[in-house]
């Protein structure tokens, strides 16, 4: 633990909570179930304040909305999940190997456990340098990660692909104001409204939408048990049309990605998504497009 933290632990207790999935059988002396959820919750609010604390005094002179955003991108649960990764905290998690296949931010999880062990443990300041000097300094350039531009709708279809999710964008509604074309879309997660967002092009539209849903899916769990909820019993039948990719696992297909809208006019910027996509072969090249753009960067 010293390797990971640069410091030793007062109180080891904390530290063995935050490594225990909620799949784990690990009981307490009383016999009540022990997991690392609790410290999830406290590590999430203290890591956000740390961030911000450090992102407010690196970039002096920014607007509020430049600091949300960075903070966003460096608190993200994809690089979260790689920070675990790259420090080894992976190797430490216990887990049941039959958890459920949508714990894919398990790594995270437990990383935001971490922080919330070490505030209970030693406070403020040491989670402080936790962060500053084991992870900040080591692992994320700030400058990099603040001015990169992140593709939330990329993000959203990288994480369908890998859970074998059914995804869909569709434009719900164009209209006008102030003289210009306003667009609203949502996205369907297995028929789930996961979000919906607002933009001057269908392309910004489906983005705030995949902002919002992957917070959803990060956030909420009764949402994600839902979506995996829906999948599970849904009844798939072989149809492939224009727009639609198709994975096939234990020969039973599984429509992964979809967009359509109301064929509202719209302007030229909106189409570069859409004809990205058509011009994919395989589901593999798009796993692949999308890994690129959501994680080149994040980390040094």
């Amino acid at each position: 633990m010293y390797r990971i933290l640069g410091f030793f632990p007062k109180n080891i207790a904390y530290y063995k909570e935050a490594l225990l999935h909620k799949s784990s059988t690990v009981r307490s002396a009383k016999g009540y179930k022990l997991n690392n959820e609790r410290l999830e919750f406290l590590g999430d609010a203290i890591l956000d304040a740390l961030v911000a604390d450090v992102v407010y005094r690196h970039f002096e002179g920014k607007r509020e909305g430049f600091l949300t955003n960075t903070r966003s991108k460096i608190v993200q649960r994809e690089t979260l999940n790689k920070i675990a990764v790259e420090i080894g905290l992976d190797k430490l998690i216990k887990y049941s190997s039959h958890s459920t296949n949508h714990n894919s931010y398990m790594c995270g999880n437990a990383f935001e456990a971490l922080v919330g062990a070490i505030y209970l443990d030693l406070g403020y300041d040491a989670c402080m340098y936790f962060i500053q000097e084991r992870i900040l300094h080591r692992l994320i350039n700030i400058d990099k990660v603040a001015y990169k531009e992140v593709n939330f709708k990329s993000k959203l279809i990288e994480w369908s692909q890998k859970n074998k999710v059914k995804l869909e964008f569709r434009l719900v509604e164009q209209k006008q104001e102030v003289g210009s074309p306003v667009f609203i879309s949502e996205v369907l997660i297995e028929d789930l409204v996961g979000g919906s967002g607002t933009g001057y092009s269908k392309k910004e539209s489906q983005q705030a939408a995949a902002k919002q849903a992957l917070g959803r899916l990060k956030k909420d769990s009764e949402f994600l048990d839902s979506v995996f909820a829906v999948k599970k019993e849904r009844n798939v039948t072989v149809e492939i049309n224009d727009g639609v990719s198709v994975i096939l696992e234990d020969e039973d297909p599984v429509i992964v990605y979809k967009e359509q809208d109301i064929h509202l006019e719209e302007d030229e910027s909106q189409t570069e998504d859409t004809e990205t996509l058509k011009k994919t072969d395989s589901v593999e090249q798009i796993i692949a497009a999308a890994e690129e753009e959501a994680f080149r960067g994040n980390l040094k």
